[in-house]
């Protein structure tokens, strides 16, 4: 488990406390308490240094550059030094995978740098939960934000020193997916579109057949790559349901479709890391908030 505590990427504090209140709240007991997750070792490697954790920045094109291309790099480093020590659990091990604690979005970036910096020879897929595409880059971006980016940066879109600070591209576009995307700007929309990224909205995943698509795609995916990292936004969640976060959006996923989705993805393609990002607990209920990425978490790891 590794907390990286950011809003460096937009225009938003809050995230940046995240990582520290969801521990303060109980995290990791609530993980352990799970029924399929009980005798699972967590093997807690804190949280990555950054400080500020939000700065704010007028930047058209992408706020914060510098500073995000500083904590990046020392992510990726943070996760391939974990997975090649030992203290008690074997960080090593095959069966051993990473569990990230946001923090804004830019987190899964470092995080996927991380996984194929600690095995340089893995192949990985991404799944990409999220109301909003984050798929934008400094030339496209309304708004500058880089929290905006990060699913471009990892599939190696953007800007030369964004790209680079996250090892992009960690990723083959054919082995990306984007579930819940419904908030999306044109140019990103048109890109995604243009791209082999596969899409399963909120009201496809609800459905028997939007279901049935996505475990045609995970099992197709799953015969070219060793495993997968699902990024997951909180706000893919329908906000009527009162989560804590961030940037909260109606009429999406339900928990219990967004766990469906998680379980059929993990149950074709071995999951190398799961992290949980965009959580502001101060915006709703942080309790329920919390049991539900413990059952996200369970999902994802007890396949």
């Amino acid at each position: 488990m590794v907390g990286v505590p950011t809003a460096l990427g937009g225009h938003l504090s809050g995230m940046e406390r995240t990582p520290a209140e969801l521990r303060a709240l109980g995290l990791v007991d609530a993980i352990r308490l799970r029924p399929r997750l009980h005798r699972t070792g967590i093997r807690d490697s804190g949280d990555l240094p950054i400080d500020p954790g939000f700065v704010p920045d007028a930047d058209p094109r992408a706020k914060n550059r510098a500073r995000i291309c500083d904590f990046l790099p020392r992510e990726r480093d943070l996760i391939a030094s974990a997975f090649g020590a030992s203290d008690g659990l074997d960080a090593g091990a095959p069966d051993s995978v990473l569990f990230i604690v946001g923090g804004d979005c830019t987190a899964h970036a470092g995080a996927m740098a991380g996984l194929r910096r600690a095995r340089p020879g893995r192949r990985l897929a991404i799944a990409w939960f999220d109301a909003h595409g984050d798929f934008n880059t400094p030339d496209t971006t309304p708004s500058g934000n880089v929290w905006g980016m990060p699913f471009a940066m990892l599939c190696g879109r953007g800007d030369r020193d964004l790209v680079a600070a996250c090892d992009g591209p960690t990723v083959e576009e054919r082995h990306a997916a984007l579930l819940g995307g419904q908030v999306l700007d044109e140019t990103e929309s048109r890109m995604l579109a243009a791209s082999p990224i596969a899409q399963f909205g909120a009201g496809m995943l609800g459905t028997t057949a939007g279901m049935a698509a996505l475990a045609a795609w995970a099992g197709a995916v799953a015969r070219e790559v060793d495993g997968l990292y699902i990024a997951f936004d909180m706000d893919c969640l329908d906000a009527a349901d009162g989560w804590a976060v961030t940037m909260p959006e109606a009429g999406g996923l339900s928990l219990l479709t967004a766990l469906a989705a998680v379980r059929t993805l993990a149950g074709a393609i071995p999951v190398a890391g799961f992290g949980v990002t965009a959580v502001t607990l101060a915006n709703g209920d942080g309790p329920k908030t919390l049991d539900a990425i413990a059952r996200i978490a369970e999902a994802a790891f007890a396949a």
